[in-house]
């Protein structure tokens, strides 16, 4: 068997990348690294997951997100450190749940409960939560109204890039239905409408 454990003059990067990639996640979140954005940083790791994805080429209809690992040596003075994460997470919703005042901020305390539940310490954390009503018109008609909750937020990680995609992975199902900790349990009444 191959030792697939980095060199020993590997730089952090090439750790925390390694570590990453040999993470394993829930049944019904499929997982894949994508290519990662160039001109952000001189190292960079993206994953793109899908929830309970019925083609893996496209995104889920139940729930997708992204995430980008950064690292530069150089440590950036926005970021307050050498690494950075930016990360994304949406979801369609049922219309009635998409008019809620508080859904942006239930979106947004989910992320920072994620992070807490992995351990995952941070610092300089910013981003949106959005979101979004439309209803279809003309051919677009019958599809009827949708709605739909978007996080986009991006923080400085302490320790253990892992429990970072961790907390990702986490926020990701919760946003399409799923509970925490319910690898392989049936969710019932995760219905979503037509349109996202």
């Amino acid at each position: 068997m191959a030792d697939s454990r980095p060199p020993a003059d590997a730089t952090a990067f090439v750790v925390a990348r390694e570590a990453v990639l040999a993470m394993t996640f829930r049944d019904d979140l499929v997982v894949r690294e994508i290519p990662a954005p160039t001109g952000l940083a001189p190292d960079a790791l993206a994953l793109a997951g899908d929830v309970r994805p019925e083609d893996h080429a496209v995104d889920s209809p139940y729930g997708t997100g992204r995430i980008v690992v950064l690292h530069d040596d150089d440590e950036p003075d926005a970021w307050g450190g050498a690494w950075r994460i930016v990360a994304f997470a949406q979801a369609p919703l049922e219309p009635e749940i998409g008019v809620d005042p508080l859904l942006a901020e239930v979106a947004w305390s989910w992320l920072i409960d994620a992070l807490d539940h992995r351990g995952a310490s941070f610092h300089s954390i910013s981003g949106t939560a959005t979101k979004t009503l439309s209803r279809g018109f003309g051919s677009l008609a019958d599809e009827g109204d949708g709605a739909q909750i978007e996080l986009r937020a991006s923080w400085t990680p302490v320790g253990d890039i892992t429990a970072h995609i961790d907390a990702w992975a986490e926020l990701t199902c919760m946003l399409a239905g799923l509970p925490p900790g319910s690898e392989g349990v049936a969710v019932f009444g995760a219905r979503r409408g037509n349109r996202g």
